[in-house]
């Protein structure tokens, strides 16, 4: 009879154990999610694909328009300048 009143106290250690070791398992679980997440973001935000290389990307698409329309501009000043001096040509 000794031995069977030790079981219940050694089954509620068991599960004890067995509750702690969930809890431990739990944590190191979202302590990797938790990790690779923030690898995602950091990924995501530095990357080579990311928004800092896409707003950078804009500021030079922008740069890039305003330099066409100053070169179109640009030609279209000196086109009229090279018929200007072309009519004033003897022929």
């Amino acid at each position: 009879m000794a031995d069977n009143s030790h079981r219940p106290e050694e089954l509620v250690d068991s599960l004890k154990r067995r509750g702690q070791l969930a809890i431990i398992i739990r944590y190191i679980t979202l302590i990797v999610v938790v990790i690779l997440l923030a690898i995602y973001i950091g990924n995501l935000l530095f990357g080579t694909n990311s928004l800092e290389v896409l707003y950078r990307l804009h500021i030079q698409e922008k740069n890039l328009r305003r330099s066409i329309k100053y070169l179109k501009r640009e030609n279209a000043h000196l086109q009229k300048e090279y018929f200007e001096l072309k009519e004033m040509e003897p022929e």
